[in-house]
């Protein structure tokens, strides 16, 4: 019990970090991350998930996926839009063929699973 509260306590600080860190890079997606630790830190720490909770940069988002299973249509937009970018970015910089397809049907899998995200009705 205890070894899996504290393995869900640091996937859940590595993906705050990398979520973090998405901000500022285009390639890294924020949001999977932000997810990733909130689940985390409800089966680990009390106190870290109500901070990721309460946080202003991420608590509307977060409860509107909690609740609504949904994302705002403004912030859905942005997070094609930055995902496309970055993975544009990426096949442009790798040379090797393959790795470039390889990211481009990744691209497409992640636009696609955006894709069908409900959003929010005003």
């Amino acid at each position: 019990m205890i070894l899996k509260r504290g393995l869900y306590l640091c996937v859940g600080l590595l993906s705050l970090i990398l979520g973090i860190i998405g901000i500022i890079l285009p390639v890294l997606p924020t949001v999977p991350f932000i997810l990733l630790a909130a689940f985390c830190f409800a089966r680990s720490s009390d106190k870290l998930h109500l901070w990721l909770m309460t946080h202003p940069w991420f608590s509307e988002a977060l409860h509107n996926w909690q609740t609504k299973r949904a994302m705002d249509k403004s912030l859905k937009r942005r997070a094609m839009i930055m995902t496309t970018l970055s993975f544009a970015l990426s096949i442009t910089i790798v040379p090797i063929i393959w790795v470039k397809a390889m990211l481009f049907c990744m691209l497409c899998g992640l636009l696609l699973y955006l894709w069908q995200i409900p959003e929010l009705t005003e």
